[in-house]
């Protein structure tokens, strides 16, 4: 089932017991630990913020990544069952050295992984992650004798720390005078704690779903339409102004409108920076994966899109640098850098509401007046180098298009685009093509579907 222990900048994900055990989890440690230590040789002591999603399997990994930890003379701040983005706010607010998630975000239940944060909270460019990749298979390990041992902390503070941040940028009473009736389905992951505290705040009128942190997933636990059907349901049945589904860490958020109609995750990022740029101009920043519904409201409000491979590092990196207003990717993620570097669910939530209070429209009107777009998603199994030749093929039949190769190929064209890459996290090819009608963007599919069966 497992395949090929996958290592990439978005870090390591497997199969739990299978090709991802203690052992990896606790060599994986050493060496990220060895590398903050190199880099920190004039420290005596270095913080590591240690948080999880709810899998079961997340504290077998978490107790063996903190044993590793310590044995290098790292201190480890557990945060315990956290979601990402507060795992890298709580790096910045306790100034680590850097931070560990163990998590596989939207892969099922079997799956899990190790993300790494420097102190910056943002993952490791490639080029250090490949120092890391390379310590760990070489097991070019220090380690701290029995005075200098690092110790494991608790820390209990961290939602309150992460939503404070995000009620700091928003209208917290407008939303309250509201009186928003939500419905939450976390999929038993890590964010239906602190997503509840959050909506209730704001004075929501909260259905909670599967909000336990159990990490018995109730459905795929990957935010699409078809597992969503039963949050589609329980809006209508609970008569609510919205619904909100996020993935087991958190990092992603999709909306379902007041009819029970699961409007899909590009309008996650889309209806933030709706929001944003309802009241000030500026750059945004999203992957080449994401929907030009971004780029239709940046541009009516003066600003522009500056497009980034896919992998919210990338995203976030380019909204430093070009001090972007706001990003994220169409996967359900958005990006305030006021908050954190790091997709954000609780952000995605707040803004989306504020938004619903400051304009006083229901979700189907704010999505009516976006502008209409027909995208498609395919994802095939493919290993290196059938992604490749794939890859190398679909640039020949398309020559006029404009390209971007900066992650796989993205050609655009007058009515649309398509991008097509192999995953960083899984052992499949992407293809995603939007245009003006369903007709055009399905014809693109079709183009690079039958490359990918001959």
């Amino acid at each position: 089932m497992a395949g090929e222990l996958i290592i990439s900048v978005s870090g390591l994900r497997g199969v739990f017991g299978d090709n991802l055990t203690p052992e990896v989890a606790a060599d994986y440690a050493f060496a990220f630990g060895s590398f903050l230590r190199s880099c920190n040789l004039n420290i005596a002591k270095l913080n590591v913020c240690l948080g999880r999603d709810s899998r079961p399997s997340g504290q077998i990994l978490a107790d063996s990544i903190s044993s590793s930890l310590t044995k290098i003379g790292i201190n480890v701040i557990n945060l315990g069952i956290v979601t990402t983005p507060t795992v890298g706010i709580m790096v910045k607010h306790l100034a680590c050295a850097g931070g560990v998630i163990i998590t596989a975000s939207h892969n099922p239940l079997p799956y899990n992984g190790i993300k790494l944060l420097l102190d910056n909270a943002m993952a490791p460019p490639p080029e250090i992650a490949g120092l890391i990749k390379n310590r760990f298979l070489k097991k070019d390990f220090v380690q701290a004798d029995s005075i200098t041992s690092g110790t494991v902390s608790q820390n209990v503070d961290a939602d309150d720390v992460h939503i404070e941040k995000v009620l700091a940028v928003i209208d917290q009473k407008a939303i309250a005078k509201k009186q928003f009736k939500v419905v939450l389905d976390s999929v038993n992951g890590a964010g239906g704690r602190p997503g509840i505290k959050l909506l209730n705040i704001l004075g929501c009128k909260i259905t909670p779903v599967n909000t336990q942190p159990t990490g018995l997933f109730a459905h795929t636990p990957e935010p699409s339409a078809e597992n969503l059907v039963s949050l589609c349901d329980e809006v209508k049945k609970a008569d609510a102004d919205i619904g909100f589904a996020q993935d087991p860490d958190a990092d992603r958020l999709a909306i379902v409108d007041e009819n029970g109609i699961y409007i899909g995750e590009e309008y996650t990022l889309a209806l933030a920076a709706k929001l944003i740029f309802s009241t000030q101009k500026g750059i945004a920043a999203a992957n080449l994966s994401t929907s030009r519904m971004i780029d239709d409201i940046a541009n009516a409000a003066g600003g522009r899109v500056i497009r980034t491979p896919v992998g919210e590092a990338n995203v976030a990196s380019a909204m430093i640098k070009n001090k972007c207003v706001i990003g994220g990717e169409g996967n359900g993620g958005v990006i305030d850098l006021r908050i954190g570097p790091i997709r954000d669910s609780l952000v995605s939530m707040a803004f989306v509401l504020h938004l619903l209070a400051q304009t006083g429209k229901k979700l189907s009107q704010l999505v009516t007046q976006l502008p209409r777009y027909h995208m498609i998603k395919q994802k095939f199994p493919a290993d290196k180098s059938k992604i490749q030749s794939i890859l190398e093929a679909v640039k020949k039949i398309f020559p006029d298009a404009q390209v971007n190769s900066s992650d796989g190929f993205r050609f655009d064209f007058a009515d649309g685009w398509i991008h097509i890459r192999g995953s960083n996290t899984e052992p499949i090819i992407r293809v995603i093509a939007e245009a003006k009608n369903e007709s055009a963007a399905r014809k693109y599919i079709e183009t690079v579907l039958n490359i990918v069966k001959n």
